[in-house]
């Protein structure tokens, strides 16, 4: 069983800076996508970033040259460095994980940790 897990997420002011990380565990193929979604309240979950095992990254236009997304391949870890935070980045930010099995793409979701960027 394949399990994600977030961490990093707190307050900050406008203009500051947060990283989050996002542990995976459990057996899975060597083709994976991992991804960060954040979702407001009566919003749907839009996708922030991802990141392939190989490391080709896509970002939202929103976030682009703010944000940047990394992983660690050995550590089974992906990181979100966030950087000139605003108020409307303010959300609960999950970790997606998209695993390969050889016929289907499984999508394994963390349980979420709230930014708030606020004065």
């Amino acid at each position: 069983q394949v399990h994600v897990v977030e961490s990093g997420g707190g307050l900050v002011q406008p203009g500051g800076s947060l990283r989050l990380s996002c542990a995976a565990s459990g057996s899975r193929s060597g083709i994976d996508v991992m991804g960060w979604y954040r979702q407001v309240p009566g919003k749907e979950r839009e996708l922030v970033a991802h990141i392939t095992r190989g490391g080709s990254t896509y970002y939202a236009d929103s976030v682009k040259d703010r944000f940047t997304i990394s992983r660690d391949n050995a550590k089974n870890t992906m990181y979100l460095q966030m950087n000139n935070l605003k108020p409307e980045d303010t959300a609960v930010y999950y970790c997606n994980l998209d695993s390969w099995d050889g016929g289907n793409w499984n999508k394994y979701w963390g349980q979420g940790t709230q930014v708030t960027v606020s004065s």
